[in-house]
């Protein structure tokens, strides 16, 4: 008898043969409003099979993709910089090995783990940050590790004109203050994205995906839901530009399952996670598909 592993649709994938590695960082410790989001992972999975492997939006199949679903980190309670060095290992190994990753959070505190390995492959880096919140606290509550700081040590580490925010639509007075300094941010929706797209091509793109960008009527299932968010419709059509990127890292984060009891949030973290994962792989299938001309001619 074969062992039972759940994974995410069509991700199952022997990790040597795998072109993408999807794995969960189930951590919501420095929530500061609702927790959940560590549940995030696991219900992503279990309702991914109530949507399609093909979609529609790009003419693209997950079974005709090599994606190994690692499973989730066993992170600890309590030990705030453990994870975020857990996140950053598991994060190394994959790209050590040649292979892109797709990371699903837990609070977004998450990717910080996964940008400093990133980050110490290419200094050059840019960050993409979708999101309904600035996330550029300098510390919460008097803790420097907080799902409202991840952006100010992503600025820490990379430095002035090097992140670029969209859907912002809450914070703090000195948050806004600091972007004007220090970011790109552009608030409320995702306008100047096409265009931040065309200026970052051949650059290394980390995108991080708060699913709070997102409006509330879409989405509810997050901890801090913001009224005035994006539609599913401009989210969508962001992504789909994603390819013209080269993305060398990636995550989604901040759905707590258990505030929408209707499952429609985790349908739209299901089809989003598809999505992006057909994208990811976009420019690679491009790039097989020239090797092969090159090899007939």
């Amino acid at each position: 008898m074969n062992k039972n592993i759940q994974t995410f649709l069509a991700c199952d994938a022997d990790y040597d043969q795998a072109d993408l590695v999807l794995f969960g960082a189930p951590f919501d410790g420095t929530t500061s409003f609702r927790p959940g989001t560590r549940f995030g992972p696991s219900a992503i999975r279990n309702e991914s099979f109530g949507i399609e492997t093909y979609s529609p939006y790009c003419d693209k199949d997950l079974t005709d993709c090599r994606i190994c679903d690692g499973g989730d980190l066993e992170l600890p309670f309590g030990n705030t910089p453990r994870v975020l060095e857990m996140i950053r290992s598991q994060t190394e190994e994959i790209l050590n090995d040649g292979k892109k990753f797709l990371m699903l959070g837990g609070e977004h505190l998450v990717a910080l783990g996964g940008l400093e390995a990133v980050a110490d492959k290419h200094p050059d880096l840019h960050v993409i940050h979708f999101d309904a919140h600035t996330d550029l606290r300098t510390e919460y509550l008097g803790e420097e590790l907080s799902h409202s700081t991840v952006l100010y040590h992503a600025w820490k580490l990379l430095g002035d004109g090097r992140i670029h925010q969209f859907g912002i639509r809450s914070g703090e007075k000195y948050e806004f203050e600091f972007a004007k300094e220090h970011t790109h941010l552009h608030k409320f929706d995702l306008k100047g994205f096409a265009e931040t797209v065309q200026r970052l091509q051949g650059k290394p793109v980390y995108f991080t995906l708060d699913l709070d960008v997102l409006d509330p009527s879409i989405f509810c299932g997050t901890g801090t839901p913001e009224a005035g968010g994006i539609t599913f419709k401009e989210l969508m059509e962001a992504i789909l530009l994603l390819h013209k990127l080269d993305i060398v890292g990636c995550d989604i984060n901040e759905l707590s399952p258990h505030y929408d009891h209707s499952g429609t949030s985790t349908a739209v973290a299901c089809k989003v996670t598809r999505e992006i994962l057909l994208q990811r792989l976009h420019n690679h299938d491009h790039r097989l598909r020239r090797r092969g001309q090159r090899s007939h001619s």
